[in-house]
């Protein structure tokens, strides 16, 4: 008997080994292909990154909740967010007078971010906050510049009926030295590069990854069109705002060289909240197709390019050999889209047609600065707007996306609107991969990161906030957070100088519309999925 049991305990003994070595080989070899997954998974990351409150920093200049933002910040941080973004506001930090910067409350709050582990994207915010959808504080430009403005309203942007719009300088300023001896875009530089000087350690520890270089309105590569402020109601086409003496002149000596002396601004393109058919200028065959109609348009369009070109070059020389990127943000103006007339966009500046994109010339333009392309409206869908506002905001996205793509730049996005829902989320992942995730390595197509707007009360709101939560996750491509950029092929080289200027013949050959990029129907990494 003693024998059996001990033929049987060594039986026993020796089937215990080896299912101890098969589930080791096999936890072995699981191990391995998950190490293996998780390294092309990685390459299907998208970093997320959230928008501080427009007051993070009081238009006094202080920051004036640490305590509270910390505890928020961390709290991000423990969802797996990869950083923040925040306007740096000109109206506060040159309030005093001209080249008087106060940069103490910023870096506070930037140490404060840096202490958090989140990666930051400061904004350049030459424009006023307030005015425009979201804005929830009011913080003008600064003091000095608006006192010029007492003597000479012309350095606003002006409608056909002369009101002004205080928001952002009018592009016919950018190379008028009016400002104490400075052009606008010398003081636009001059502010960058004393945001280097002054920010060099966060910059060089690289707690900064790139900075968003504010161009206009709501910091938008635009014309103020559509503002709140002057009555401008959803879906109004809005207002062409080129009615300065500095932008009437320009305009009278461009017609000159044209060999069209009598041509006039527009007087017949309706007002704010117009529809396009009551305008002359936007109906079917209007003024917008003639040949008076599309020099204007180009030239209004071309302005545009002009002043973010300018600028992106000072932005370049300010942080030249520092490692981080230049960003522009461009709007979703997603209203009369589906008509020919595309009015709130052209009104705006894009002059974009079913059969011209105005939005890869743009795009070619950042090619030279090494520029990303930040675009908004991620989260919206046709079938939730208005059949009144002809509205199509997921082709917009394709076509600028896929326009960006096209010209090899890279392309960030952000929601338009405050957004807590599964559907919402789907759709911006959607975006941010729109042919999914592929499991062996990098995507097709993903966006460079996306930016969600914003921070506050109601995001943190414990239901909200769990949705939140597994968005992050999803656009991480169900990895965990990734503290190493270089792991998902986001590393940052030193800035190169810019490229050289590109003919704007070259610019608008951008103009040929080409089919956007293929699109799911959905995406394949659900947050409610």
């Amino acid at each position: 008997m003693k024998q059996l049991l001990r033929s049987i305990t060594f039986s026993i003994s020796i089937d215990i080994k080896q299912l101890c070595n098969s589930l080791r080989f096999k936890r072995k070899t699981s191990s391995s292909k998950m190490t293996t997954s998780d390294t092309n998974m990685l390459l299907n990351y998208v970093p997320v990154y959230v928008m501080l409150p427009l007051g993070v920093v009081s238009v006094k200049n202080v920051f004036e909740d640490p305590d509270g933002l910390k505890e928020e910040l961390l709290r991000l941080r423990g969802a797996g967010v990869d950083g923040v973004m925040v306007d740096v506001w000109w109206g506060i930090i040159e309030l005093k007078g001209p080249k008087q910067y106060d940069w103490s409350a910023y870096r506070s709050l930037f140490q404060l971010v840096q202490d958090c582990g989140l990666k930051l994207q400061p904004i350049m915010s030459f424009h006023q906050c307030g005015g425009n959808v979201g804005d929830v504080v009011n913080i003008p430009i600064p003091q000095w510049v608006l006192d010029i403005g007492e003597s000479d309203p012309d350095i606003f942007y002006t409608n056909r009926s002369g009101s002004r719009n205080k928001e952002y300088l009018t592009v016919g300023v950018d190379n008028e030295s009016i400002f104490h001896g400075r052009t606008a875009i010398e003081i636009y530089g001059d502010y960058m590069k004393s945001f280097r000087e002054n920010m060099s350690d966060f910059l060089e520890s690289g707690l900064i990854i790139d900075i968003e270089v504010g161009l206009g309105p709501a910091g938008e590569l635009r014309y103020p069109s559509y503002p709140q402020s002057q009555g401008w109601k959803f879906p109004g086409i809005g207002e062409f705002q080129c009615y300065d003496k500095y932008l009437k002149a320009d305009f009278k000596a461009a017609v000159a060289r044209a060999g069209h002396p009598e041509w006039e601004l527009p007087d017949d393109a309706g007002e704010y909240n117009d529809v396009p058919e009551s305008t002359e200028f936007f109906k079917s065959n209007g003024t917008y197709v003639t040949e008076k109609g599309e020099f204007f348009l180009t030239w209004y369009s071309n302005k545009l390019l002009y002043h973010g070109d300018q600028i992106l070059d000072e932005a370049n020389r300010a942080f030249l050999g520092c490692k981080v990127k230049l960003a522009i943000k461009v709007s979703g103006i997603h209203w009369w889209y589906k008509v020919e007339n595309h009015a709130a966009e052209l009104t705006a500046g894009y002059y974009n047609l079913n059969d011209r994109d105005g939005y890869r010339p743009i795009a070619r333009m950042l090619t030279r600065h090494h520029a990303i392309l930040n675009f908004t409206c991620l989260e919206m869908r046709n079938s939730e707007q208005s059949s009144d506002a002809k509205s199509a905001p997921q082709e917009l996205v394709q076509q600028v996306l896929s326009g960006g793509w096209r010209e090899k730049i890279q392309v960030a996005g952000e929601n338009a609107l405050p957004r807590y829902d599964a559907t919402a989320y789907n759709q911006i992942i959607l975006n941010a991969r729109p042919q999914g995730v592929n499991k062996h390595g990098h995507p097709k197509h993903r966006m460079f990161g996306v930016t969600y707007l914003r921070l506050s009360d109601d995001l943190l709101q414990q239901s909200n906030f769990d949705i939140f939560k597994k968005f992050v996750l999803k656009m991480h491509a169900d990895q965990d957070y990734c503290a190493d950029p270089k792991k998902y092929h986001h590393a940052t080289a030193p800035l190169k100088r810019s490229g050289p200027k590109i003919p704007i013949e070259v610019l608008l050959e951008a103009t040929e519309p080409m089919p956007p990029f293929h699109w799911l129907s959905e995406t394949d990494m659900k947050v409610d999925g």
